[in-house]
């Protein structure tokens, strides 16, 4: 057994026991004289934490002490890529990269960045240099395969690069996971499930397909065929939350909600925070009249709407809107919605948006601040899972823009990284919203698969310019669809407590 604190570091931080990892590293990184591998080791935990900010020091602080090495342009790169500072990233690798890096690993955090800056060309080069390197490996083929989807709209190469990976010898399960949702993006349901059925009977070993077609299956209406291939998931995976979390899906549809609600409440047991547990676990509730229905759904409670105020430097809400159109607009350079993704027929920004320089969309997080202030002192505290957590502050876990076009809407969904979720309307597609179908407006409530009984939508927000609607991440919401020739350009934000 190693005697290295930081090999113990960072066998506890594999293991989850942040804190603990962090006790070792803190003092070995903020010494007078840290070595390169106490402070990599360190940044990595902070970043494990989401202390993304503390990580980023230790990484200057790296490449000032050893401004030679290589690895510590990469880590620093890495750093700024996922807080958002692209094209400090694409500065930061392409000085490591002039020191000699040319792994798999920098090119694969090159081409995030370039996408990021919006360079496409440019992240499609070193998503092609990835895979002459390392085409197997697959979770940098499927974002590849997604940035060729969301450039071009290019069905049939988003997924040769999946099959290229696979002849590379990538694990299959994923890839045929990634090239049905694929199917599915592109409106071509039928054929992904039709991929999924046939996975299912090729990979009978692999959970993650098995639940994938059983979810395939449900929405086609083969209820029997769904439940059968979820409890072959369970039978591979008794105690896996996200197996749980199927079945009680597949339940809910054939109007067994007593079933769903206990494996919701099965998986919640291991994972209380899971924002798809307490989501369906609350539709189950809701079908059976169970009081936890009402302690996850309390609308009056969890749900606010805020007019943001003026930020400085504008004379006017509308200008300052203006500008922040503008500025996102600027983001946009997709031409498809991405896959795995709810909205359809519209455009989602791939830059986390709290690394902005820009000077409306840094304005926007300051802007924000006391609404979500006033937010969490209005929900307080309580036992239920959402208000148990509430410190009082919080911390912007990702944020990012959507643009929907003409017929435009999102899917009901969840946010699963949030805590509290977010809708912020820059420009709303005012006609629409006048219309007796409340197109274009927020709704609460509905879940995206069928359900025995069904369940529609219980709360609506109608979207005004300059107006911050937050809600509980794990509850269903999605964009009834606009049919006018308008519109429609938003933030959205996930918030977690601090």
């Amino acid at each position: 057994m190693t005697t290295d604190p930081l090999d113990r570091a960072t066998a506890l931080l594999e293991a989850g026991r942040l804190d603990e990892a962090l006790a070792i590293t803190a003092p070995l990184a903020e010494t007078a004289e840290p070595t390169h591998h106490a402070l990599a080791v360190h940044s990595t935990v902070l970043k494990a934490l989401g202390r993304r900010e503390h990580a980023l020091a230790f990484d200057q602080r790296a490449v000032m002490r050893f401004p030679s090495s290589a690895v510590g342009w990469h880590n620093l790169a890495a750093t700024l890529g996922d807080m958002g500072r692209s094209a400090e990233s694409v500065a930061a690798m392409e000085r490591g990269m002039a020191m000699g890096l040319d792994g798999a690993l920098s090119w694969g955090v090159m081409a995030r960045a370039r996408t990021a800056t919006g360079d496409l060309t440019g992240a499609q080069q070193a998503y092609e240099q990835v895979m002459r390197r390392a085409a197997n490996r697959v979770e940098t083929a499927i974002e590849y395969a997604d940035l060729v989807w969301m450039r071009d709209g290019d069905l049939a190469a988003a997924q040769a690069v999946l099959d290229r990976s696979a002849h590379a010898g990538g694990p299959p399960a994923p890839l045929l996971l990634a090239k049905a949702k694929l199917f599915e993006t592109a409106g071509q349901a039928d054929k992904g499930a039709d991929l999924l059925a046939m996975a299912a009977e090729r990979l009978p070993d692999e959970p993650a397909v098995l639940m994938a077609a059983a979810q395939a299956a449900l929405e086609r209406d083969r209820l029997d065929e769904a439940e059968r291939l979820a409890l072959g998931a369970e039978k591979l995976f008794p105690r896996g939350p996200t197996v749980m979390n199927q079945l009680a899906i597949v339940y809910l549809a054939q109007g067994k909600a007593d079933l769903a609600l206990a494996k919701a409440r099965a998986g919640l047991e291991i994972l209380p925070h899971d924002q798809s547990l307490l989501g369906w676990a609350a539709m189950a509730a809701r079908a059976l009249g169970d009081p936890l229905y009402g302690q996850l759904y309390d609308y009056e409670a969890m749900v606010g709407a805020y007019d943001i105020a003026t930020p400085n430097g504008w004379p006017t809400l509308e200008a300052y809107l203006a500008d922040l159109a503008i500025a996102l607009n600027g983001l946009h350079r997709f031409s498809e919605h991405p896959a795995a993704q709810s909205l359809r027929h519209g455009t989602q920004t791939t830059y986390r948006l709290t690394g902005s320089g820009d000077r409306a969309i840094r304005a926007f997080f300051k802007a924000i601040e006391l609404p979500m202030r006033q937010h969490l002192a209005a929900m307080g505290q309580g036992a239920d899972p959402l208000r148990s957590r509430n410190t009082g502050g919080y911390r912007v876990e990702g944020a990012w823009s959507v643009r929907l076009r003409p017929g435009g809407f999102h899917k009901d969904h969840f946010h699963a990284e949030g805590w509290l979720s977010s809708a912020f309307y820059v420009e709303t597609p005012e006609t629409a919203l006048d219309t007796a179908e409340r197109q274009g407006w927020l709704r609460l409530g509905q879940p995206p698969f069928k359900t025995q009984p069904p369940m529609a939508a219980e709360h609506f927000v109608r979207p005004k310019p300059g107006r911050l609607v937050l809600f509980p991440s794990y509850m269903w919401h999605g964009t009834v669809p606009f049919e006018t020739d308008e519109k429609r350009l938003t933030i959205a934000f996930d918030a977690v407590p601090v």
